[in-house]
């Protein structure tokens, strides 16, 4: 599945990361809300796994702090939902009642951190901090990964079909064998893609062909 967003709109710097906050305790949520407010971030609380789902978070970097035992259904359930549906906002676990399986059942599945109540204020900031970090750098991959893909479809069909063989090691004679075309034909299709493509090197166009051809294709 692709990652929900709120927008089409590409990330950028200056974005203001937030933080979802689900704990089925108003007294905790009014606590982490303040914490985390006091170091400069948006919080967002809510007071139960539905509530988050039927919010219009911003597009933005994001951390979810999810207490790990939520009325009807566990945190660690709903991390592997969120995964499901595509939704991948980095979790920092936070729980009173946590053990050891649970918390590398936690980590396994991608959690920032799983941290046990009573935790250090600073503990949470720094987890916090981490999984923005986590989700900025994803969000500038998916950025990357839709920029080749836009150039890619700016292709014409000869030139993909020249640029996989090209990427699969083919020389230009043998691409012009293939496609019964001329060597000087193969050369100017090459360097059309090489352009549109935006590769400063074969090494580089192949790392691209990798990315964007579909596996069928390869």
């Amino acid at each position: 599945m692709t990652d929900r967003t709120v927008s089409d709109r590409p990330a950028t710097a200056m974005e203001t990361p937030f933080v979802a906050i689900i704990d089925d305790d108003p007294s905790i949520r009014e606590s982490l809300v303040s914490l985390l407010r006091s170091v400069g971030l948006t919080a967002l609380p809510f007071a139960s796994a539905q509530d988050f789902l039927q919010h219009r978070w911003p597009d933005a970097p994001g951390c979810l702090v999810l207490d790990v035992r939520l009325p009807g259904q566990s945190g660690l359930e709903f991390q592997r939902e969120l995964t499901g549906a595509g939704i991948h906002l980095p979790v920092v676990f936070i729980t009173g009642h946590g053990d050891i399986p649970m918390s590398v059942t936690a980590m396994k599945a991608g959690a920032v951190e799983f941290l046990a109540k009573p935790f250090r204020d600073q503990d949470l900031i720094d987890a916090v901090h981490t999984g923005i970090e986590r989700d900025r750098d994803r969000r500038r991959a998916v950025d990357a990964l839709s920029d080749l893909q836009e150039r890619f479809r700016s292709l014409t069909p000869r030139e993909r079909e020249v640029m996989r063989l090209v990427a699969a090691g083919q020389l230009n004679k043998q691409i012009a064998a293939e496609l019964q075309l001329s060597e000087i034909t193969v050369k100017v299709h090459r360097a059309s893609v090489m352009r549109k493509m935006q590769a400063r090197s074969l090494p580089d166009l192949v790392r691209i062909a990798d990315k964007v051809t579909p596996a069928g294709d390869a």
